[in-house]
């Protein structure tokens, strides 16, 4: 561990060239400010959809599927997907603004979304530690649509050109949909449009990130390389 953060260090400090860019820095401060509102935003919108929740659905997949605990998955395994993207912005920093501000776009449009449909959440669901991982700042009646299944997605998407990468934000992205209807904690229909919403949001994104997104593919991204 010891010598994974003295590389990671190294690494860090290698890239003195792009801290020194006053434009970029100003792209990270901007994606930080987007962020960070973007998380109070869904903060808020979820003590209002928590409030509003109406009553639970019939959905055909539930209701044909038994309870199962998913605690793991959504809380320890989430957490290495989160560490895995920290590394892969501290190794090549010039990808921190898309990504950065991609992530963000996305938590503040699905904000949008869970405020304007104010379905219950399913009665009996998977335990959940109350640490869990998102507790706070999302109530669990934020229904539409599943971030757990569409953040790994978007960074399949941003990382596409990389095999190694694409795929495994692709199996993280199927696992957790797969465990938020085994958990029973989303309907399918959040899961299943978690993957079209994704998608637009994303192309949206290359066209108002424009810049960020061509600094990203200058960090010598090549292909199956980390």
């Amino acid at each position: 561990m010891k010598n994974l953060i003295l590389n990671l260090k190294k690494i860090f400090l290698g890239n003195n060239h792009f801290w020194k860019q006053r434009e970029v820095l100003e792209s990270i401060m901007f994606g930080l400010l987007f962020f960070s509102g973007s998380i109070m935003i869904n903060h808020y919108t979820s003590i209002y959809v928590d409030r509003s929740a109406g009553n639970h659905v019939t959905d055909i997949l539930l209701d044909n599927l038994p309870i199962a605990n998913v605690n793991f998955i959504v809380n320890e395994v989430a957490w290495v997907f989160i560490w895995l993207v920290i590394v892969l912005l501290l190794v090549k920093p010039q990808r921190i603004p898309y990504v950065l501000k991609n992530i963000a776009f996305f938590i503040f449009i699905r904000s949008i979304f869970i405020s304007l449909t104010h379905l219950g959440p399913i009665p009996n669901h998977s335990y959940l530690s109350k640490h869990d991982i998102l507790s706070g700042i999302a109530s669990g009646n934020d229904m539409f649509f599943s971030g757990h299944t569409g953040m790994p997605f978007l960074l399949a998407l941003i990382f596409w050109e990389n095999k190694v990468l694409r795929y495994v934000f692709l199996f993280g992205s199927f696992l957790f949909g797969a465990s938020m209807i085994l958990g029973h904690l989303h309907y399918s229909i959040d899961v299943v449009a978690a993957f079209f919403i994704t998608h637009s949001l994303y192309r949206i994104g290359r066209h108002l990130f424009r810049a960020d997104h061509k600094l990203f593919y200058e960090t010598g991204m090549e292909e199956n390389a980390v």
